[in-house]
């Protein structure tokens, strides 16, 4: 008799006890807002119309490209007064901006895969390089704010790494017993992937930004979703 060929079923995943989204290009686009506000925040104290896109990269933080910019374009680095006068004016002109964004909308399939979540007892929380103004304030005109529990932060760490982890350690007071390998951490960049690796918890990549689905898997995505509205891991 021929040798019996024994088949292995995938192992199903389990469901996610605490999901951290991010927000630019992974929850919303904001059409431009924030390099807009950045621009005007520059103008408005220093007479100079900064672009922040050339002096940046995607997946760092507000004050690593309030930092890299100012010292491209003023020649040196900034004092804490004055970066804390920068923040106060990008801030400023988001909240109005981001109202008013043609470009502004919410991804495909966000609201609804939140509200499954929070149906199945998912807690959801927000790990953003962005200012923790900035990303509440971004998500405003999409009326997200109100699914997310707590945050952390560009403000928190200009490391991605530890940012993460400080909102694993966050979750963590509000879920007894909560174990990294249980925190899915959704991002659209290859900094979220390396950053949620490094941290012990499930990266989720979604290719809802400047960056496809082999670059999210060859970035070390455990999962990686073409859009928000395809089937979610363990859901």
């Amino acid at each position: 008799m021929p040798p019996t060929t024994k088949t292995t079923k995938p192992t199903k995943t389990a469901m996610p006890v605490v999901v951290l989204f991010d927000v630019d290009e992974t929850l919303v686009h904001t059409g431009g807002s924030g390099a807009r506000s950045w621009k005007v925040a520059f103008d408005t104290l220093y007479g100079i119309p900064a672009d922040i896109g050339e002096h940046s990269s995607a997946g760092e933080t507000d004050p690593q490209v309030a930092r890299a910019t100012f010292t491209a374009v003023l020649h040196r680095d900034p004092s804490d007064d004055e970066l804390s006068r920068l923040y106060a004016q990008y801030l400023l002109h988001l909240a109005n901006d981001i109202g008013v964004s043609e470009g502004y909308r919410v991804l495909p399939g966000a609201e609804k895969l939140l509200l499954r979540m929070g149906e199945a007892g998912v807690m959801l929380g927000l790990v953003s390089g962005a200012m923790e103004g900035a990303a509440r304030t971004k998500l405003v005109p999409a009326n997200l704010n109100r699914f997310f529990v707590f945050g952390s932060y560009g403000t928190d760490s200009p490391d991605r790494a530890e940012l993460t982890g400080l909102a694993i350690e966050k979750a963590s007071r509000l879920h007894a017993g909560l174990s990294a390998s249980e925190v899915f951490v959704v991002g659209d960049t290859p900094h979220d992937m390396a950053a949620t690796n490094a941290s012990g918890a499930v990266s989720v990549g979604v290719a809802s930004g400047h960056y496809s689905v082999d670059e999210l898997k060859a970035a070390g995505g455990v999962h990686v979703l073409g859009s928000l509205e395809e089937g979610f891991p363990g859901l």
